[in-house]
């Protein structure tokens, strides 16, 4: 009995012992958390309750240059439902309730939700995809539909929000504006990434029930700064001209692809820029940015280099006379041949091009520069052909060109350089080069964008680039606008020709080079130019006498049954654009075209031009004119002019002759 005691008291003594270890231990761990780890793990309980959370800034717009918008951010919603969330009474009763209102806003029956959301709610769905990419004024209306109203955890309602760009005018200049996101930086959304995005912010927020987290104010919260509105150079009338016109003729040539490009004589402000491939099923879209990524031979359009070359060195006038002969001609075995059989046998110069004579022009250009091409290629360098011209669009192409003493470089290169072979440039640089002469000599940088703007502030304006100031003399340039209007009067483009409006450029069709192949016998086709596939373009400016505009079309694999000339594929193209940007665009002075006013009204402009100039002393007499006409001679010699009644002037408040004081007001009586 005394041993059983004993043992019941030592197993007591050692149940108390390690107690006693064992509060200790309690104990000394509170301490330790309190005292001496209590920083520590405060900062762990505040991690766990409390956390940043980014604050996105708004990414920047672009606009068009008259306000319309081209690119936004946007919300976009995917709605989805826990139907195993929703009450099994609730969900009776209010099913077909809800059926009703998603079929009346997403366009499927009723009865095709009512089986959906029964489906789920027997296999127990708790993610059941209702609609996806919906709009906010969308999503806020399912927000209200029966059983969504009742919320996340009473009527099921899960809609997970993500921001996306879209493009308010549709599919046209997509490409040229372009995109960044998981496809990567395209068009100027990628190029001006960096000031379309601005800053994210930051803001605090804690954990609250049920997994939600409460915004609460901190000292380290940041507000987001919203990204730079980017101001394009586009015009959404013109880019909707050009954009229809390209894609009306690419579908009835069933072309592979094409661009057309316009741009500002003056400004080098591109207006419009369409870029559009074919699918497998025979539609468009905008697949590359083709006019600034796609260089390719240009064939004839070049010929406006080789002659401003050799006209600037006076090697040639425009009535040198070149032997076609009969319109096919060998050099070092290699054959050049005009379009038309036969040639057109000794014609000038200027006639040469007219008639985009390749034989003329190589012709021309061999006597003249096959011991020096150095010479020649000089001159493409000024012309700034031999190197990108720098966008800040990504991808631009490489031009392609051959120098003597390099490799590439052969006994008849300078010969195939001349009529647009051998070489390779973008439809941009063309067009650039045909824009330089339209303004007078000045090379300018073409340009999409104008300025960035935050909430309304102009930050930066980007000015016009000049490329070169003076690509050849005043002469030269006067001789070439010149030839280029008698291209369409009555070269290769004379079936644009319009008595009513004037237009200068240049066709061009070029051979497509088809790389060494393996065709679908599996034999190994060698590299040759294709006498199936062609590159039909036009470059040019309008009106021919005052330029405004510059404009390029390219159109590659036209289907060669239809026809595959640039004068019948890209030159109708060119004259559509412009004509409508002529007829749809406000009208400057400066662009009409002077053949359209009537002699007698040319008559009557230089009476009351040599009555300012002549008279500027004495009161004129202003009886019979229309009153605005009378309203401007009469201030141009300092009189305030009232007028009364509407037409012709009838009456005169101050007579003939009578002294001019600066300032006096003289009355008009019209009828």
């Amino acid at each position: 009995m005394r041993n059983h005691q004993k043992s019941i008291l030592t197993k007591f003594y050692i149940v108390a012992a390690f107690m006693t270890l064992f509060f200790s231990a309690i104990i000394f761990k509170v301490i330790d958390i309190q005292y001496f780890q209590g920083d520590k793990y405060r900062k762990i309980s505040k991690e766990l309750t409390r956390k940043p959370f980014t604050i996105y800034a708004n990414k920047g717009n672009i606009y068009a240059a008259d306000g319309n918008l081209l690119a936004t951010s946007m919300s976009k919603f995917t709605i989805r439902m826990d139907v195993m969330s929703v009450n099994g009474k609730i969900f009776d009763k209010k099913v077909k309730d809800l059926s009703k209102s998603l079929a009346s806003l997403l366009g499927k029956s009723t009865n095709y939700f009512e089986k959906k959301l029964r489906k789920a709610r027997k296999f127990k769905n708790r993610y059941l995809l209702i609609a996806k990419d919906i709009g906010y004024n969308d999503y806020v209306k399912m927000k209200q539909f029966p059983i969504f109203k009742l919320g996340v955890y009473k009527g099921g309602f899960i809609a997970e929000q993500k921001t996306v760009r879209a493009n308010p005018i549709g599919k046209i200049a997509e490409r040229t504006i372009g995109y960044h996101d998981t496809r990567g930086e395209a068009g100027i959304e990628g190029a001006f990434v960096e000031d379309l995005k601005g800053e994210d912010g930051l803001r605090w927020k804690q954990k609250i029930a049920k997994g939600q987290w409460k915004p609460i104010n901190d000292v380290n919260e940041k507000e987001p700064i919203d990204g730079h509105d980017v101001i394009t150079t586009l015009d959404v009338n013109i880019q909707d001209i050009t954009h229809h016109a390209l894609l009306r003729q690419l579908e009835y040539f069933e072309a592979d692809h094409g661009c057309a490009v316009v741009m500002e004589t003056a400004t080098g402000e591109i207006k419009a820029i369409s870029n559009l491939g074919r699918t497998s099923d025979g539609k468009y879209y905008e697949k590359r940015n083709y006019a600034v990524w796609e260089s390719h031979e240009p064939g004839s359009t070049f010929k406006l280099a080789s002659l401003m070359a050799a006209l600037d060195d006076k090697v040639i006038d425009t009535s040198t006379v070149v032997d076609t002969e009969k319109g096919r001609i060998f050099i070092h075995g290699k054959r050049v041949e005009d379009s038309q059989k036969g040639g057109y046998g000794k014609i000038s110069a200027a006639r040469a091009f007219e008639v985009s004579s390749n034989v003329g022009i190589v012709k021309l250009i061999r006597k003249h520069y096959d011991d020096t091409p150095e010479k020649f290629i000089k001159h493409l360098k000024d012309y700034g052909l031999t190197e990108k011209i720098g966008f800040p669009i990504k991808g631009e192409g490489k031009p392609i060109f051959s120098y003597p003493g390099k490799p590439g470089w052969n006994k008849i290169s300078l010969e195939w350089m001349s009529w647009g072979y051998g070489i390779a440039i973008t439809p941009l640089q063309t067009l650039t080069l045909y824009n330089a002469v339209a303004n007078n000599g000045v090379m300018v940088k073409p340009r999409f964008i104008r300025e960035l703007r935050k909430e309304n502030r102009v930050e930066k304006i980007f000015h016009k680039e000049i490329i070169n100031p003076k690509i050849a003399s005043a002469e030269t340039i006067k001789i070439l606008k010149k030839v280029l209007e008698n291209v369409v009067v009555k070269g290769t483009a004379n079936n644009i020709y319009s008595s009513s409006f004037s237009m200068a450029g240049k066709t061009g069709t070029a051979k497509k080079y088809v790389a060494r192949h393996v065709n679908k016998k599996g034999d190994t086709i060698s590299g040759r130019y294709s006498n199936k596939r062609y590159v039909a373009s036009f470059a040019g400016f309008f009106p021919a006498d005052i330029p405004k505009y510059s404009c390029i079309v390219v159109i590659h694999d036209p289907k060669k049954g239809k026809g595959y000339y640039g004068a019948i594929v890209a030159a109708p193209v060119f004259k559509e654009i412009a004509q409508k940007i002529y007829t749809s665009t406000p009208v400057k002075d400066d662009f009409v075209n002077k053949n359209f006013f009537s002699r007698k009204i040319q008559q009557q402009y230089a009476s009351f031009n040599e009555k300012i100039k002549n008279n500027n002393e004495t009161i004129p007499n202003v009886t019979g004119m229309p009153g605005m006409d009378a309203i401007s001679i009469l201030e141009n010699f300092g009189l305030k002019v009232e007028l009364k009644g509407i037409g012709k002037v009838k009456k005169q408040s101050l007579k003939k002759g009578t002294p001019i004081q600066k300032g006096a007001t003289i009355i008009l009586n019209l009828s």
